[in-house]
């Protein structure tokens, strides 16, 4: 798994962490639709606050949904060749990093168990199966590490997101969310992605250190 880490303050991106922020929380007030449309716009729910199942799979669907207006850029979404090929892997990420910078999101494809949380529900010990998320922002640690600003969403992925989770939508989500009006989708939306802090993020977005010189392990579908 790509090791993860949450937004801290002191933390410097390209695009910055506050432009980032700014283009989420904007893109979020913009999504139109029924409650629980605008919610599954922009997370992947679980069907309780047990997290016993997920609501969906569409993870592909949903990455390049959300990637498109949070990518201001001229060009749009950036969708990168397979990063499981080894073949010129260095070249697709120094293209990545072109694209963030350019405020283009960046579809992030790989298998489940190397580019979802810890605690995925979509985890399994044959690591089958595939995940999709989304890079905005690339940064650098004062050690000189560097790492990708991404969004998950998936809920289920970390202990952190679970339980950000659990007192906002407590019980079975579709028939919590369905009393929900449209400030109150709103603030769970971006309670999961944005967190309380003006400085950092919420569970949803994390800091990913990719090793850039090597490919994703191949996914398997079976």
């Amino acid at each position: 798994m790509i090791e993860q880490a949450y937004v801290q303050a002191v933390d410097q991106t390209t695009p910055t962490t506050q432009v980032i922020r700014a283009r989420i929380s904007q893109a979020v007030d913009a999504t139109a639709g029924p409650v629980l449309d605008r919610l599954k716009f922009w997370l992947q729910m679980p069907t309780d606050s047990m997290f016993m199942g997920m609501m969906d799979n569409d993870c592909q669907v949903r990455a390049e949904r959300v990637g498109a207006p949070l990518s201001p850029g001229a060009r749009g979404l950036y969708e990168p060749s397979d990063l499981s090929v080894p073949l010129g892997i260095e070249g697709k990420w120094a293209a990545i990093d072109e694209a963030v910078k350019a405020d283009r999101a960046v579809v992030i494809h790989g298998s489940t168990g190397h580019v979802g949380g810890s605690e995925s529900n979509f985890r399994n010990k044959h690591n089958t199966g595939f995940h999709v998320i989304v890079f905005l922002a690339v940064g650098q640690e004062p050690s000189g590490r560097r790492y990708y600003l991404g969004f998950d969403p998936d809920v289920s992925a970390t202990a952190e997101s679970r339980a950000k989770w659990k007192p906002l939508v407590l019980g079975g989500t579709e028939t919590r969310v369905k009393k929900f009006d449209d400030t109150k989708s709103v603030q769970v939306v971006k309670a999961m992605i944005l967190g309380d802090s003006q400085d950092e993020f919420g569970p949803l977005v994390r800091k990913y250190y990719v090793k850039t010189d090597e490919a994703f392990p191949r996914v398997d579908h079976a």
